[in-house]
């Protein structure tokens, strides 16, 4: 049987080397404040734990004290790690009052010695105990946006192992048998649940930390960083499937080439600032007037591609026409009355075996003819058949 010296010290080198793990792997990303809070949580708990595998060697009084306040302190960390992870508003009006008292309570039992060892063990458990099913609570929030099969996981054996280490910890209290220089089964089973919390825990904020990650890089890659639109190249890979898609069901598919009109004249009056701002609200008025499923990418600068699966030209039209005017209502804030918004459209419907590239350039084609034509309107490409 371990004993909770030995125990201990299995916990110090383990929180220690996940803190060397974190360190790791924050100098190869873009750590988040989160990441950075459970790195020093773990280091806390990884120095904590060897100074109470030490203290009897040591024999310092003074490690009576620092190691509960050890316990707290990384505690505090643990849960800050995770709210901030997680984006928990107003968590500090809580946590640290909460942390602050236990490191009051801990400064004050310690020296005057009003509890054995081993009721202090039972009241750091207790404490352990609740900062992990704080966690838990954290992790299976209801709030949260799109939780991860991951954090499902690692919420709910939070929740269980927390539970276990509490129930053990006030069982042993009440029956007065925490005694930590013997270990029956309640008391194994306690250790073992510790223990499995630190490896899941570790490793299971690594994962959520890269699962992150990859969706930012994943974000980065598809999407415009200023409109939130599809990139050029997801538009690409986004708007063939559709056109493959429309072909299989035999369905029509429109292709839309939209222009900013004048938006050279709007960056050198106004700054590109405004221009900035344009893109965004243009953005955001096509995403009201347009239907869930159609395919909207910017292409670069002011120039904006659009596929409509299941529309035919009249469908097409309606819907470049309810865009423009949706484009007139919008209103920059940082150019006042001195610029009025509107787009130039050009539309196809991509034909039978015509590719994207080509029902595109028909549409550019289009868009330019509009461009020539005075702007602010919407043109129809030529058809296939009459293209040399």
């Amino acid at each position: 049987m371990i004993d909770i010296h030995t125990y201990m010290l299995a916990l110090g080198i383990g929180n220690l080397s996940f803190a060397v793990l974190m360190v790791a792997y924050i100098r190869d990303t873009e750590p988040s404040p989160g990441l950075r809070l459970w790195t020093w949580a773990r280091l806390v708990f990884g120095t904590t734990q060897l100074l109470a595998f030490a203290r009897p060697q040591l024999g310092l009084p003074v490690l009576a004290l620092v190691e509960p306040m050890g316990w707290f302190i990384g505690w505090a960390l643990e849960v800050a790690a995770f709210c901030t992870f997680f984006e928990v508003r107003n968590w500090k009006r809580y946590a640290f009052p909460i942390a602050g008292l236990a490191l009051l309570a801990a400064a004050c039992v310690v020296p005057l010695e009003l509890a054995s060892y081993g009721e202090l063990i039972g009241l750091v458990a207790c404490v352990f105990a609740l900062s992990t099913i704080s966690t838990a609570c954290v992790l299976l929030s209801p709030r949260l946006k799109n939780p991860t099969l991951l954090q499902r996981i690692i919420g709910v054996n939070n929740g269980v192992f927390g539970t276990a280490i509490a129930s053990w910890a006030v069982g042993a209290y009440l029956r007065g048998e925490l005694n930590m220089t013997e270990t029956d089964g309640a008391q194994m089973a306690g250790y073992i649940s510790g223990y499995m919390l630190m490896i899941v825990n570790g490793f299971g904020f690594l994962l959520m930390s890269k699962q992150r990650n990859d969706a930012v890089m994943k974000r980065l890659a598809t999407l415009d960083d200023l409109t939130g639109l599809l990139n050029r190249r997801a538009f690409f890979t986004r708007a063939n499937e559709t056109r493959m898609l429309a072909i299989r069901l035999r369905k029509p598919i429109a292709l839309l080439m939209i222009d900013i009109d004048h938006f050279k004249r709007l960056n050198d009056r106004f700054g590109h600032a405004s221009g900035d701002e344009a893109l965004v609200l243009f953005a955001r008025a096509a995403g009201g007037a347009l239907r869930e499923h159609d395919v909207l990418g910017r292409m670069g600068g002011e120039e904006f591609a659009l596929a409509m699966p299941g529309a035919d030209l009249d469908g097409a039209l309606q819907a470049a026409e309810r865009l423009r005017q949706a484009t007139m209502a919008i209103c920059l804030p940082s150019c006042g009355n001195g610029y009025e918004m509107t787009v130039s459209i050009g539309v196809v419907v991509i034909e039978a075996n015509e590719d994207l590239p080509a029902a595109l350039a028909r549409a550019d084609r289009a868009l330019y003819q509009a461009k020539r034509n005075g702007r602010n309107r919407v043109e129809v490409g030529e058809a296939v058949r009459q293209v040399a």
